[in-house]
């Protein structure tokens, strides 16, 4: 008995009758030629499953793949109009203790693996501590990108924040 119920004879009639006869394609049946109602290539889609030329001209402009609503709001030119200005930013200025964490983590893993250290490192070879004397000096190169309730989204560079 499983743990699950029932026997081990559950399965017992289980693929019983896969060769039957009556399940099996005869030759006969199957044209000379292979199927009559396969695509042929060489000629134009006929139909609602036509594609338009324009149809994928106007997909693919800009390399923007249009998916999820039919506004659209998943393409490179909604994220951008959703950019906050900078003069218009109504987050706090002050890094919280995530952002933080995120940070050091993303500039002590660019330091491990080779990026160049924007401060003097005196006998330091911890990518952490590095990446910690970089945010004392505010020297890390990034951007913590803060997402309102409203879809919209505020660029912060790490020197701004406190």
């Amino acid at each position: 008995m499983s743990d699950y119920g029932g026997g081990d004879d559950d399965m017992q009639d289980f693929g019983e009758n896969e060769f039957l006869d009556e399940n099996l394609i005869d030759e006969e049946d199957i044209p000379a030629d292979g199927y009559e109602n396969d695509i042929d290539p060489d000629q134009p889609m006929q139909g609602e499953a036509a594609l338009n030329s324009t149809d994928y001209a106007d997909a693919n402009q800009n390399n923007v793949v249009t998916s999820g609503d039919a506004g659209g709001s998943n393409t490179v030119k909604a994220l951008k109009s959703k950019k906050i200005a900078d003069e218009n930013r109504t987050t706090t200025p002050y890094m919280t203790k995530y952002e933080r964490a995120r940070v050091l983590g993303t500039r002590a893993l660019q330091i491990s693996m080779g990026a160049p250290v924007l401060v003097d490192v005196e006998s330091e070879t911890d990518p952490l501590q590095i990446a910690l004397k970089e945010l004392r000096e505010k020297k890390i190169p990034l951007v913590v990108r803060r997402y309102l309730p409203d879809g919209y989204y505020e660029d912060w560079k790490t020197e701004e924040l406190l």
